[in-house]
C-alpha cells in the first residue's frame, strides 16, 4: 500500500497563479487550491475563496468591503508613488459605502439602458465596417490577427462613442489602454507598473481637456452628463478616475471576449456551424465562453469585521481573494465544469461580478459579442486558425494579446452591398 502525495500547499500554488506558467495554465491550480475546500487559509490574513456559492455570496456580501487606499495601506504603503495605482483607486471600482452609493448612482444616470440599448445600430454598422477591414487584410488567404483587426478595435470604437471619444483618438486609446490596465493586477507585478505610470498620466491629461471641453458645449454622451451632473457631481479627480475605468475596462474585458468567443469556435467547428444558422444560439454561447473564460479571473475583498462566509470563519482584517475563474468551474455547481458547452442551462457565470459592484459595462459587452460573432462566421465560412494563440502574460485579466486566423479564398461582400 502506497501512501498518497502530500497536496500541494495554497501559499505554493498562489505564488504559481501570479508567475509564469500559472498565469498561462490557470485552471489545473484552481483545482489544487479546491483539494483544499472551497474556501482556503492561505495564511493568517489572506484566504482564497473557489467556490460558486461562496463567491457568490462574498460579492453581495455588504460587510465585506473592497480593497482601498485604506486597504493599500496596510499591504503597500507606496501605492500613492504610482499614478496608475492612484487613479484606479480614486475610481468607484476601489470605493466603499457611502462613496461607491455615490459614485455608482451618477456613473450610471450616463449609462442607463436605453442610452446602452440605443447604440445597437451603431454598433452592427461599426461590426460590418471592420468585417470589410478584416476582408481586405486577409484577401487571398493571407493570415491577419483577429485581436488587432477586430477585437480590439470594436468595443474601443463603442466606448469611445459611449463616453464621447472622437473617433480620431481612438488608435491611440488602444495603444496606451492596454498598458494602463496593467495596473488592475494590483501589486502582482510591480514591475511593470512604471508603463502603466505613464500611461496613466497621459490618459490623466487627456480627460482633463476633454473634459473642460465638455463643460460649456455638452454632447450626447457620458462626459457631458456627469460634467454636468449637479450638486452631487464627480469631482474632477473622481470623474477623471471613472472615466479612465470606463474606458480600459469596457475596452480590455470585451476584447478579451470576442478573443475567446472566436477562438472556441475554431475549435468547435459544429458550434461554429450553429452560430451562423441558428438566431439566438449566440446569447447562450456568449454565457459559456464568458463561464469558460473568464475575461476578469480574480478580485478581492476584506473582512472589516469577523464574519462567517456560508460556514467558513472569516476573521476580521482577512482579505479574501474571490477567484472567479474558479468559481466558474466548480462541480458543485457545473457537471463536468472543463467541457465547453453552450446548451447547459442556467450558466449565470460569475465573470462581471455580483453584487453592487456589479460590472455596468456587462449589457454593452454581451451585446457587441452576440451581435459580432454570428455575422463575423457568416461573411467568412472558411475562417479558421492560422497559427497559435499569444496569451497576455497577466492573471487577472485573462485574454489575448494575438489571434492569427484565416479567412479561406471565397471572402464574399457584405451582404447588402
Amino acid at each position: 500500500m502506497t501512501e498518497s502525495a502530500p497536496r500541494q500547499s495554497p501559499l505554493a500554488t498562489i505564488r504559481e497563479l501570479v508567475g509564469s506558467p500559472g498565469r498561462t495554465h490557470p485552471y489545473p491550480r484552481y483545482e489544487l487550491l479546491r483539494e483544499h475546500g472551497a474556501v482556503v487559509a492561505v495564511r493568517p490574513g489572506l484566504m482564497v475563496v473557489v467556490g460558486y456559492a461562496e463567491c457568490d455570496a462574498a460579492l453581495r456580501d455588504s460587510r465585506l468591503r473592497v480593497q482601498d487606499g485604506l486597504s493599500y495601506d496596510a499591504i503597500y504603503p507606496d501605492w500613492r508613488e504610482h499614478p496608475a495605482l492612484r487613479g484606479y483607486i480614486d475610481s468607484m471600482l476601489y470605493r466603499n459605502p457611502p462613496d461607491h452609493a455615490r459614485m455608482r448612482r451618477l456613473v450610471s444616470s450616463g449609462f442607463t439602458p436605453r442610452r446602452v440599448n440605443g447604440l445597437r445600430p451603431a454598433i452592427e454598422q461599426l461590426i460590418d465596417r471592420l468585417l470589410d477591414r478584416l476582408a481586405e487584410a486577409g484577401g487571398a488567404g493571407a493570415p491577419v490577427d483577429f485581436i488587432a483587426e477586430f477585437a480590439s478595435r470594436l468595443p474601443i470604437a463603442v466606448i469611445s462613442a459611449l463616453l464621447g471619444v472622437p473617433e480620431q483618438d481612438q488608435a491611440w486609446f488602444r495603444r496606451i489602454a492596454a498598458d494602463v490596465t496593467i495596473a488592475l493586477e494590483g501589486i502582482t507585478n510591480l514591475d511593470a507598473l512604471s508603463v502603466a505610470d505613464a500611461a496613466m498620466r497621459d490618459l490623466s491629461a487627456y480627460f482633463v481637456a476633454l473634459i473642460e471641453r465638455r463643460r460649456p458645449e455638452p454632447a450626447d454622451d457620458v462626459i457631458s452628463v456627469l460634467a454636468h451632473s449637479g450638486v452631487e457631481r464627480l469631482n474632477q479627480q473622481e470623474l477623471v478616475a471613472n472615466m479612465m475605468l470606463l474606458l480600459t475596462a469596457g475596452f480590455e474585458t470585451t476584447s478579451f471576449l470576442l478573443g475567446h468567443c472566436l477562438l472556441l469556435a475554431c475549435q468547435h467547428p459544429d458550434l461554429a456551424r450553429r452560430l451562423r444558422a441558428e438566431p439566438g444560439f449566440s446569447v447562450n454561447y456568449v454565457e459559456e465562453t464568458l463561464r469558460f473564460e473568464a475575461p476578469v479571473q480574480a478580485t478581492s475583498r476584506w473582512a472589516a469585521t469577523e464574519l462567517r462566509l456560508l460556514g467558513h470563519a472569516v476573521p476580521a482584517g482577512t482579505k479574501l481573494v474571490l477567484i472567479l475563474g474558479a468559481a466558474n468551474r466548480d462541480p458543485r455547481r457545473f457537471a463536468d465544469p472543463d467541457r465547453f458547452d453552450p446548451d447547459r442551462g442556467d450558466i449565470q457565470p460569475l465573470s462581471f461580478g455580483a453584487g453592487s459592484h456589479f460590472c455596468l459595462g456587462a449589457p454593452l459587452s454581451r451585446m457587441e459579442a452576440q451581435i459580432a460573432l454570428p455575422r463575423l462566421l457568416r461573411r467568412f465560412p472558411e475562417l479558421a486558425l492560422a497559427g497559435a494563440p499569444v496569451r497576455r502574460d497577466t492573471w487577472v485579466g485573462r485574454g489575448l494579446d494575438e489571434l492569427p486566423i484565416s479567412l479561406g479564398q471565397k471572402l464574399p461582400a457584405r451582404a447588402g452591398a
